[in-house]
């Protein structure tokens, strides 16, 4: 549910903070299959379908649904809601909800979607945040009611250096930063060690699917992916390799930041089974002061969450376009740079077509609809903009 109603008691808000592999999504799962309803807001397509999978075998398919920007599984009556964060039915009232990744929050394109859900999604009876222990002061600042949990890794991450593609011990995942890089990587790996699933965001629900399965079952030892699994994937890596420490962001290629690496690396061992990481013979190798924050779980704190008015006003296009600018008015919460959406919308309203077709609240809405379609296949803006402009001109 989102807004709270007047007259009902405060839900009960807990943050369970910590890094990866302490069981924090699976607590929070245990916890909603508690309730008689409940929704779970989670960052990856890939990793709400391997919660709703499993729920599906505890509870039956008739009791849980799966909302993302590519699937929608919903039977005439559920319980449970399994969704990517953006996708969240919040009109619909639950006894429990619960966010993953929260410290998603500060990401300059999702991040205010996340902070949206901090300041306003709550369950009837009991909410959950879930993410890294950065997030503490900052979730303290913005929801003054809220209950901390930390947890402790249940495994060792230690740092292997740097080795060959072709040395690689087998259950290793590689991340690389583009698709060109995994699918040559994967070629290679097929060619000299027999095999390799890959896994990235722009493939097919299906195919994402049989590839996580191909690795997951023991067919292939070998992983390539982006950086996505970092997302809480939970696959059973015991080594993870960094093909490269650089990535393009949505607007400029960075050296990845510490706690990126961190979230990436801690992929490497499930559970009570130690794990290690490190880097391909391609890429720079990792700092002495770095590998210490990564092993040590000990990284700069979160000091601002991105945020965009959600109270938009659709009279006008001139309207719409300064409400997406209206300025927070708490401390810890920035202004959001401009998302894609918004880029999308100051795009499209320069078509005369759609500045004609635009003028009624109805036909802004619908447009700035459009402008929210994901870029799932990772696109030019260009395709991206004739994409909305079609969906546009089919609602229209």
């Amino acid at each position: 549910m989102s807004d709270r109603s007047a007259g009902l008691a405060p839900s009960r808000v807990t943050a369970v903070l910590g890094p990866t592999n302490t069981g924090k999504t699976h607590l929070a799962v245990e916890r909603m299959l508690g309730h008689a309803s409940g929704m779970i807001g989670l960052p990856l397509r890939l990793l709400a379908r391997e919660i709703y999978e499993r729920i599906v075998r505890q509870r039956g398919a008739a009791a849980v649904a799966l909302i993302t920007g590519e699937e929608k599984i919903v039977p005439p009556r559920p319980h449970y809601f399994v969704c990517t964060v953006e996708a969240m039915p919040l009109e619909r009232s639950v006894e429990f909800l619960a966010i993953d990744e929260i410290q998603l929050v500060a990401d300059p394109e999702r991040g205010h979607v996340f902070t949206q859900r901090l300041l306003h999604a709550r369950g009837r009876f009991e909410t959950m945040f879930l993410g890294a222990g950065t997030m503490e002061p900052l979730i303290r600042r913005l929801v003054p009611d809220v209950e901390i949990v930390t947890r402790d890794r249940l495994s060792t991450l230690s740092y292997a250096g740097s080795k060959k593609l072709t040395r690689l011990p087998r259950r290793s995942a590689i991340v690389a930063f583009s698709t060109e890089r995994v699918y040559a990587i994967a070629e290679l790996i097929r060619r000299q060690r027999g095999g390799a699933a890959v896994v990235m965001g722009s493939l097919s629900p299906r195919t994402r699917n049989a590839q996580v399965a191909l690795y997951q079952s023991g067919e292939v030892d070998f992983l390539v992916a982006t950086d996505a699994i970092g997302m809480g994937l939970n696959m059973d890596v015991d080594h993870v390799a960094f093909a490269g420490l650089r990535k393009f962001d949505g607007r400029r290629t960075r050296w990845l930041h510490a706690h990126e690496i961190g979230q990436i690396a801690g992929r490497a061992g499930r559970h009570l089974r130690d794990g290690t990481f490190g880097v391909t013979a391609e890429a720079e190798d990792l700092d002495a002061d770095l590998v210490e924050q990564v092993v040590e779980h000990r990284f700069d704190p979160v000091e601002g969450a991105e945020w965009r008015n959600a109270k938009l006003d659709f009279d006008t296009l001139p309207d719409l376009l300064r409400s997406l600018t209206v300025t927070p008015q708490r401390i810890g919460l920035n202004l959001t740079g401009e998302a894609l959406d918004e880029t999308l919308l100051r795009r499209l309203i320069k078509d005369e077509e759609i500045a004609r077709i635009g003028r009624s609240r109805g036909a802004i809405m619908r447009l700035w609809e459009a402008c929210q379609l994901p870029d799932f296949q990772k696109t030019t803006l260009d395709e991206h903009a004739r994409l909305a402009k079609d969906v546009f001109h089919a609602l229209t």
